[in-house]
């Protein structure tokens, strides 16, 4: 399978003192229209498309970026057009915000980073149309999402020694005045243990954060039509992380094995067992572990194989397991 990723950076030229850049970055994985003839109209999906305004201790950002409040990734070049551990502990998003960042340097090399902004209120549902845009259930709350971040640093080992947590709320509103209050505490962590080898990780508490990839890609849980005024709604609660332990043995070769799960609450999905639901109601545990190399032999070429093994449990069934190998070369430009 081929994946690719395009990306394009912008300088502008200096607003109020500040100097401005613009990010934009696409990929291949949009999919079809469902439309005559879609099968030939492949659609491009874009990631990122921001703009960076920077002063010497603040900046702010605006359009669509990644998730701040959980900003790292298992180090894998076997996911692309979906973050690795993406339903399985690891907090994502490509979404549009307005955020102010404000750094602080103290002594011995330690700063502390201030991050809040307004997002997009993303729920994780599917579009009702290819074509219309309806609004979804963050949306029809009137109100954006929030979210904010504090984090700590300081080099050690000529690595960042890194510690952040992180908040997430959201007002949603599931048709027929039907309301959900949806937010997730979160904390990550970059530990260099010696000069070669570092720890990262990240891990999140939450409710209804479908939208970023909690509790398995769902928000919510129903049971009847969720079209019907009697149908009573759940919100999903829901706790995940991963954690990675990376070797660099060279400047040019590294190795990684990480480790991620998320897990929605059993008490909520056995209360709506049969319920009706965007994404499968039955699962309540998502599991995935990986080890790979990858091998750098210029700047701008690399090559990677990774194992990886795949476990979701449902509720009262058994588990059904996947092992993946995956063999990547790369082309960086």
């Amino acid at each position: 399978m081929r994946q690719s990723q395009l990306g394009l950076e912008v300088f502008g030229p200096r607003v109020a003192g500040a100097k401005t850049t613009g990010n934009v970055q696409f990929d291949l994985s949009g999919g079809f229209p469902n439309t005559l003839n879609g099968s030939s109209f492949g659609l491009f999906r874009l990631r990122i498309a921001n703009m960076r305004m920077d002063w010497d201790k603040t900046s702010i950002v605006a359009g669509q970026d990644n998730a701040f409040f959980s900003p790292l990734s298992p180090t894998s070049f076997a996911s692309l057009a979906v973050p690795t551990f993406g339903y399985a502990g690891n907090l994502w998003g490509w979404i549009p915000q307005v955020r102010v960042e404000h750094r602080f340097d103290l002594s011995d090399g330690q700063n502390i980073l201030l991050q809040g902004g307004i997002l997009d209120n993303v729920t994780g549902e599917p579009p009702y149309s290819s074509f219309d845009r309806a609004p979804q259930a963050g949306e029809r709350s009137s109100q954006p999402a929030y979210a904010f971040r504090v984090s700590w640093s300081r080099n050690i080992f000529g690595q960042p020694l890194r510690l952040g947590t992180g908040a997430y709320y959201s007002r949603q509103e599931w048709w027929l005045n039907r309301h959900v209050d949806g937010w997730a505490g979160m904390a990550d962590w970059e530990i260099p243990l010696a000069a070669r080898v570092s720890l990262s990780g990240e891990f999140y508490r939450g409710v209804a954060v479908g939208g970023l990839g909690g509790g398995i890609g769902r928000s919510v849980l129903f049971d009847g039509n969720p079209f019907d005024s009697a149908t009573r709604i759940r919100p999903l609660d829901s706790v995940g992380g991963w954690s990675q332990l990376k070797f660099k043995a060279t400047a040019k070769l590294e190795f990684n094995g990480a480790f991620g799960m998320d897990s929605p609450f059993a008490e909520d999905v056995r209360a709506f067992y049969a319920s009706q639901s965007y994404v499968d109601p039955t699962l309540v545990q998502n599991r995935s572990a990986l080890v790979n190399f990858i091998y750098r032999p210029r700047s701008n070429l690399l090559f990677s194989s990774e194992f990886r093994h795949l476990r979701t449990f449902e509720i009262d069934r058994d588990s059904h397991t996947a092992e993946q190998v995956n063999l990547m070369m790369g082309i960086l430009f």
